[in-house]
């Protein structure tokens, strides 16, 4: 059997971090938190890491949350759910002060708040993942590495270029991958990869542990220290020089169904213009990250909308060309190139959307004109009206990321021409 589709006999808890604030997506999190922000047309964001844990056979999942996450919870419990009576789960869990009177400080505080989940559970390994990634991963083979290389601690690490560095966590390990350094979000002379100059090798956060070890640190060190509330500054640099931290290559990861060229794609959607590009991306007529390849599903909740339709008006015809257009979507007259439709989306005769990404329920009306926008749900665009022309008034009117996406915020209401 391949090593992408075999099961281990270790019993894994993955904990998932969904609780930030997610504030360089907003006005996106404005109401709801990051890991809940619609991506692709039908999916949130924290549908890829669980499909990665459901698609690996890892089904015992707690999600931890915090800030704004109503509609998360709303979303996990509508999609993902799973047979308790089996020991298959996927949990929410709230922030509950259990340690104290704060709320979570940091990711390790917040696994530290809730370390009653794992002495109840007693699993072999704990897999503590973000929940804001848009990425495929077979996390048996990161297991595979981890049990191999005799790790108490395994952090999964990407190559990126330097200029992107100040924004991770940046790793040194030695012949033997195991880590020999580490500079949480360096803001200068990062440490370079050996064998390939102008890039950094960036943890992805993602963490697996040996359960007693893990537990043992995190009690260990926050007695010592109450302010060591982060894995990335305070725990990592405290582990690597005494145990064995190894660091597994997410680009030797091997995703049943994958091509070659979709191999390896990563994306930290945290900032406006990140998120942006991952749905881009999807456009594509040759993807680099594949929503169809069908021996690795990615599950969602299910709409329960008709099928999307396309249809002429007098003269003008209703078209889409690379373009993701999701279930109960209209296209009535009017053309969508290279953009991602969410769900009962209405494109009107003459209107255009180009370069965009349209959250459910949004109506473009005869004539608007929509160009590298991101609209979020429920707005209607009246007639005529431009969006991505005029930079300067969209930048007074709307919020205009640094590339120049235009972004309306939810409940905004548009005064026609």
């Amino acid at each position: 059997m391949s090593s992408s589709s075999r099961r281990h006999d270790k019993n894994i808890l993955c904990m998932i971090m969904a609780g930030g604030q997610g504030s360089r997506l907003s006005p996106l999190t404005r109401d709801r938190a990051k890991p809940a922000v619609h991506f692709g047309g039908i999916y949130r964001i924290i549908d890829f890491v669980l499909n990665n844990f459901i698609n690996s056979g890892v089904f015992k999942i707690k999600i931890l949350t915090q800030f704004k996450s109503d509609s998360l919870n709303k979303h996990v419990s509508a999609a993902w759910s799973l047979n308790p009576s089996t020991g298959q789960y996927v949990d929410l869990v709230p922030a509950q002060m259990r340690t104290g009177n704060d709320w979570y400080r940091g990711t390790s505080d917040a696994i530290f708040q809730n370390i009653n989940l794992i002495t109840d559970e007693r699993p072999d390994l704990v897999a503590i993942f973000g929940g804001d990634h848009i990425y495929k991963m077979d996390v048996n083979q990161m297991v595979d590495f981890h049990v191999s290389h005799q790790a108490q601690l395994t952090v999964a690490a990407i190559p990126v270029p330097v200029k992107e560095a100040h924004e991770f966590g940046i790793i040194e390990v030695n012949d033997d991958g195991r880590m020999i350094g580490f500079e949480e979000k360096p803001k200068q002379n990062p440490k370079q990869i050996p064998w390939r100059q102008g890039w950094c090798l960036a943890s992805m956060g993602n963490y697996l542990f040996s359960s007693k070890f893990l537990v043992r640190q995190l009690l260990e060190i926050h007695h010592h220290n109450p302010k060591a509330t982060d894995f990335g500054h305070n725990i990592l640099p405290y582990l690597y020089p005494e145990y064995p931290v190894y660091v597994y290559d997410f680009t030797s990861n091997l995703v049943k169904g994958e091509l070659p060229k979709t191999k390896g794609y990563w994306k930290d959607v945290g900032t406006l213009d990140a998120f942006y590009e991952a749905n881009m991306d999807i456009c594509a007529p040759e993807p680099v990250f594949d929503l169809y390849n069908e021996a690795w599903p990615i599950r969602t909740y299910n709409w329960n909308r008709p099928p999307a339709k396309f249809s002429s008006n007098t003269d003008n015809q209703g078209v889409a060309e690379n373009s993701v257009v999701s279930a109960g979507c209209i296209i009535n007259g009017g053309e969508v190139i290279h953009s991602v439709l969410s769900p009962s989306v209405t494109v009107q005769k003459d209107a255009l959307v180009e370069d965009s990404i349209i959250f459910p329920g949004v109506t473009i009306a005869p004539g608007a004109k929509i160009r590298k926008a991101i609209i979020e749900k429920d707005i209607h665009v009246p007639a005529g009206f431009e969006i991505g022309y005029n930079l300067d008034r969209d930048g007074a009117m709307f919020h205009l990321t640094e590339s120049g996406v235009v972004v309306l915020a939810k409940d905004t209401v548009i005064k026609g021409n």
